[in-house]
């Protein structure tokens, strides 16, 4: 417990001083906000989960890789934006958000489609490196165009993010620290996680899908609780699809590619589909335009509360 404890503390550190420095460099260098906005803020947040998952494919813990990523996409949905919507009921406007909830929940449905065979292979991968990569133009070609809403909101994500470093030396030493500090808190974190799934008796995939979950997303959750406390409900709910992208397209892509990943049993049977439901519920409440209360918000968490219940029981092996 206190190895995990010290590789959030690292990881969460690391993250947070990641961002800032990559958006002081990128208000440096001149980089509009918008593209800013959207891959370092957007995408920046889930540089723990990153990092863990390549250093658990790397290691040949590929329940911890996978399990991280699955976990963490629905801990964002109803751990993350339950906290949200308790803090501050949120209503967002459905356009803004439409394209990246549809995104979200495609890339849900692929993921279950290329782990059809009980395994991500290389080829799985570059199909999801590829779907990135052209969601990003997509995305980055309508905003700049100015003909999306959510143009505004992916700038506004930027701006959640103050006290960023000035000089050219402190924003080198931010992302130099930022990256070396994600280094070692995977590497701490993994060492834990495996100790207590060990010491428990349970199995590292719901160690990955819970504990290493919850710690590596971390920085989301402040960036959007921040934004609830401010009353920015579609930067909240944009990070968490941001996230939730990343996560899929991204992490597993690139884990995959260094490493085939064979995929744990429970996460066929059981979270995968958990994963389907939450990317549901979300693309629900957007299109139907409804506000999120708080009471929703805490049947959210309570969602996730019966979800790591049976994480431990029904499925703890």
């Amino acid at each position: 417990m206190l190895l995990i404890a010290v590789g959030v503390l690292l990881l969460t550190g690391g993250g947070e001083a990641l961002i800032r420095g990559s958006l002081a460099a990128a208000n440096r260098l001149g980089i509009s906000p918008l593209l800013s906005g959207l891959l370092i803020v957007g995408f920046g947040t889930s540089a723990p989960e990153l990092v863990v998952s390549i250093d658990a494919a790397l290691s040949d813990r590929p329940d911890i890789a996978i399990g991280n990523v699955v976990g963490s996409n629905i801990g964002n949905v109803l751990l993350i934006l339950g906290i949200c919507a308790i803090i501050s009921p949120l209503a967002v406007r459905p356009l803004v958000l439409r394209r990246d909830a549809v995104t979200a929940l495609a890339a849900s449905v692929l993921f279950l489609l290329l782990v059809g065979g009980d395994a991500l292979v290389r080829s799985d991968a570059a199909i999801f490196l590829l779907s990135l990569a052209a969601y990003l133009v997509w995305a980055y070609r309508t905003e700049r165009s100015g003909n999306a809403p959510s143009a505004g909101l992916h700038i506004a994500e930027g701006q959640e993010v103050t006290s960023l470093p000035t000089s050219a030396l402190r924003i080198g030493a931010a992302v130099v620290f930022g990256l070396a500090l994600l280094i070692a808190g995977s590497q701490v974190l993994l060492k834990g996680a495996v100790g207590i799934a060990e010491s428990l008796g349970v199995s590292q995939a719901v160690i990955g899908l819970t504990l290493v979950a919850v710690g590596t997303s971390l920085p989301e959750l402040s960036i959007s609780v921040i934004a609830a406390f401010r009353r920015h409900a579609d930067v909240a709910i944009g990070n968490v699809l941001g996230s939730n992208i990343f996560n899929l397209l991204g992490i597993l892509g690139v884990s995959a590619l260094l490493q085939p990943l064979p995929v744990h049993a429970r996460i066929l049977l059981f979270d995968q589909w958990v994963m389907l439901g939450t990317s549901l519920i979300l693309l629900f409440f957007l299109y139907t335009g409804s506000r999120l209360s708080r009471f929703e918000g805490s049947l959210l968490l309570l969602g996730y509360g019966v979800y790591l219940s049976l994480s431990f029981t029904v499925f703890g092996t």
